[in-house]
């Protein structure tokens, strides 16, 4: 029996609603392209003087410095989110409720102050008490401050999605908790989350186009300043279309190596193994349970058994009784 349990599979009325929805759907989106295109042509955009900028190799190596400050941000920020993710993962999950609650506050504080916001507070705030830094390091501590309390979160949700006896069987061969955390399920969580994972590093590269506020010279800092250019004819769309061009291969990039991750752990036994422990269980219950209401009907079937052989005279005998007599 084949279908999804999602929904009921559409039947032919709705299949021919769906195609209508799809078709008035393209026509709506290529209307707004052609319209944009339209606009664009009518206001000069595309006049040659307007993409004249981009014919030197000044500023191309202006453009080529902005895309490297970008990946250096995004590079460190990565790096840091992944470790504060682990360890504020950690702390939530610690049984010590004076490690869990304070971790827990300041994980749900960094996930609920926007990005821009810390940089606002990190950059402009900072130097009224005395303490000034640079805006690559302001917007490293931002990005990870924030990616980091969210990979908090999904390293946690990974670790309590897998089934209870993941755990008590690493504490039955004797390990403590940091063995059983270490070796037994981080690896089945992280192994099962690495899609999102890898999203989030995604958003994180992103993130760091906000650094322009704060002066960061990244990729859209560059094109801000080439489109404020009177001397080259203020190519402001033209530069944006550029460096909104080059931030969609990066992350094209990123996703391509975010699906080639998964396609080779899909094809892993571990990560099969994993997924299918965190997937919906129609009976929840730890193993010792299940040993537990295994050896109940094993009980129940043999008591059944003795009372229908005593039925029959064909019970429980003497050693020395005749065999096949009765009690």
């Amino acid at each position: 029996m084949s279908g999804s349990v999602l929904y009921d599979v559409p039947g032919p009325r709705a299949i021919a609603r769906n195609r209508v929805i799809g078709v008035l759907t393209i026509l709506v989106v290529a209307a707004v392209v052609g319209f944009l295109v339209w606009r664009l042509a009518v206001t000069g955009q595309f006049v040659a003087s307007k993409w004249e900028a981009f014919t030197y190799t000044a500023i191309w190596a202006q453009i080529a410095q902005g895309a490297l400050n970008t990946l250096s941000a995004f590079a460190l920020a990565a790096i840091g989110a992944l470790a504060v993710g682990f360890i504020l993962a950690i702390g939530r999950l610690s049984d010590h409720a004076w490690v869990r609650w304070p971790v827990t506050a300041i994980t749900e504080f960094l996930r609920a102050v926007p990005v821009l916001v810390m940089m606002f507070l990190l950059y402009y705030g900072l130097p009224v008490v005395g303490i000034r830094m640079p805006s690559f390091w302001v917007v490293v501590i931002a990005l990870v401050a924030y990616n980091g309390s969210v990979l908090a979160e999904v390293i946690r949700a990974g670790v309590e999605s897998l089934p209870r006896g993941q755990r008590e069987a690493g504490y039955a061969i004797g390990l403590r908790k940091a063995g059983v955390m270490r070796l037994i399920l981080l690896p089945q969580a992280i192994r099962a989350m690495m899609p999102v994972i890898l999203s989030q590093l995604v958003v994180t590269l992103k993130d760091t186009a906000i650094g322009f506020i704060i002066t960061y010279e990244e990729l859209l800092f560059f094109a801000k300043r080439l489109g404020s250019a009177a001397t080259l004819d203020s190519p402001i769309i033209q530069s944006t279309m550029i460096v909104g061009v080059i931030y969609i291969g990066l992350c094209l990039i990123l996703s391509s190596a975010a699906r080639l991750v998964e396609k080779r752990m899909q094809k892993s036994p571990r990560v099969r193994a994993a997924q299918e422990a965190i997937a919906p269980r129609l009976h929840e219950g730890t193993n010792t349970e299940v040993i537990g209401v295994q050896d109940l009907e094993h009980l129940d079937a043999v008591t059944k058994g003795d009372v229908i052989a005593n039925r029959r005279g064909l019970g429980k005998h003497d050693p020395g009784s005749t065999p096949g007599a009765p009690l």
